[in-house]
């Protein structure tokens, strides 16, 4: 158990009061490997009891917790086992539909108070089993009829390649699954993410998932703090250099790290739950002052988007993780910087203004986790376009050994300058345009695209 000086917990207390400091989710991961059965019914019937049992007594704990420590756990969440493991049997007996297991998932979760569920996921970056394509063909229903379950694709890794076959799929499946919701903007992309090396103790949504190699029970938390950095930040001298910035961002990150460390110890021995990882991520929300792009303008951009952004992010990014990283047992997740368009407001500002493109957050990619993260398009984009927008974020990610994750929701109706609101945690995002050229024939090829030589590694 961490134990906190005077000094320190003054610090975290005006950090709490000022800076919109807060730990930003605690996660719950359950195996679900035993509740498979031939019949999808007692399928869903058992993973409905077995999360009900984890989840009962997170949220009161977390209160409990919260009241102990003065800092509020905002989001209190849950990861399964990737549901295409688990629906092979009934999947062989016959079914197609998986969405009883995400309404299950759903209504466990709302019982519970989890705000959002993360794990109707498939790994396919070698090739789609039958069970994966069940999945697949469940999301546009599973996901449009469920209000918290969350789903992640991992359609390529650096040690398999990219399965093109299924980047091809996800572009189908984005367009079904935002007509199924397009009286909200086309919302239930939100819920879908597409990942190049997904990890798998990841406590952060729409990507969350219980790892094949975890316990049975494991509880990670994520921390958050831009807010913290950007105040930190704001009050240093206007001539101070880069690498004195980057020092200031290490000291910062590292109490909030301290913090998140020291909560999630304390509500997993509550709990009686293996103790996880503490994922560093700055997570930006649509409250004012809570901002990833606002950082990144105090470090001297005009703003975010404009020359010199991948520089200012590669900084930041790499000083989180050095100032995060010592003050955990265990890091993971993806602990770096996001850039989710909807959910940071003055990165929306950035879009609207044509400071800031899709190819520029793909760009800004190559030196955080998400680059494509809760970005918009218009609702006449193509399926073969929003699989090619993937696909060149995928393989960033393949090509320099690091996780990349894409959120691309083409909203129905929308067209680019167009704004949609889906509220919450979620924001609001300008319509960004995309390319009118075609890249039909790349993507209706197929196949895999090999692993690069650098992953021979053993």
């Amino acid at each position: 158990m961490h134990t906190f000086t005077q000094k320190e917990i003054f610090e975290l207390r005006r950090m709490l009061d000022l800076e919109k400091l807060d730990i930003r989710c605690m996660t719950v991961g359950v195996n679900l490997l035993d509740c498979a059965d031939r019949s999808l019914s007692r399928t869903a019937d058992n993973v409905y009891k077995k999360m009900v049992n984890r989840l009962a007594r997170l949220v009161p704990v977390c209160e409990e917790v919260e009241s102990l420590i003065g800092i509020p756990i905002v989001n209190k969440r849950a990861s399964v086992t990737p549901i295409s493991l688990i629906s092979g049997p009934c999947v062989a007996a016959g079914e197609t539909d998986l969405t009883p297991i995400a309404e299950a998932l759903d209504r466990a979760a709302r019982e519970c108070g989890i705000d959002f569920l993360g794990g109707f996921s498939a790994l396919v970056q070698k090739g789609m089993g039958a069970a994966d394509r069940a999945l697949f063909n469940s999301i546009p229903r599973a996901i449009a009829t469920t209000e918290r379950v969350c789903c992640s694709l991992n359609v390529a890794t650096t040690r398999a390649g990219m399965n093109m076959n299924a980047i091809r799929e996800v572009g189908h499946v984005l367009k079904r699954l935002a007509e199924n919701t397009a009286t909200s903007g086309g919302i239930g992309c939100a819920k879908l993410v597409t990942f190049a090396n997904i990890p798998e103790d990841n406590p952060f949504m729409a990507g969350a998932m219980h790892g094949v190699g975890e316990s049975d029970t494991v509880l990670n938390c994520g921390v958050s703090g831009p807010g913290a950095v950007a105040a930190a930040l704001s009050k240093m001298p206007t001539d101070m250099d880069l690498g004195s910035m980057a020092n200031k961002i290490k000291e910062v990150s590292f109490k909030v790290t301290r913090l998140g460390s020291l909560a999630l110890s304390m509500v997993a021995e509550r709990m009686g739950y293996q103790e996880g990882v503490v994922d560093l991520s700055l997570a930006p929300t649509p409250r004012v002052g809570d901002s990833v792009a606002e950082i990144l303008e105090i470090m001297g951009l005009e703003m975010a988007g404009t020359h010199g952004t991948v520089a200012a992010l590669a900084l930041l990014t790499d000083a989180v993780k050095k100032g995060g990283a010592m003050a955990a047992n265990a890091v993971g997740g993806l602990s770096g910087a996001f850039i989710p368009v909807s959910e940071d407001i003055p990165m929306d500002d950035a879009a609207k203004a044509g400071i800031l493109t899709l190819d520029k957050l793909e760009a800004m990619s190559a030196v955080c986790s998400v680059g494509l993260d809760m970005v918009v398009v218009p609702g006449y984009t193509k399926p073969e376009t929003l699989s090619a927008i993937i696909a060149d974020e995928i393989a960033i990610g393949v090509m320099n050994n690091k996780t990349t994750a894409v959120r691309i929701i083409p909203a129905p109706g929308k067209v680019p300058g167009d704004n949609v609101e889906f509220g919450g945690l979620l924001g609001r995002a300008t319509v960004m345009p995309v390319k009118d050229c075609s890249p039909l024939i790349l993507i209706e090829r197929g196949g895999q695209i090999p692993a690069p030589i650098h992953s021979m590694r053993n």
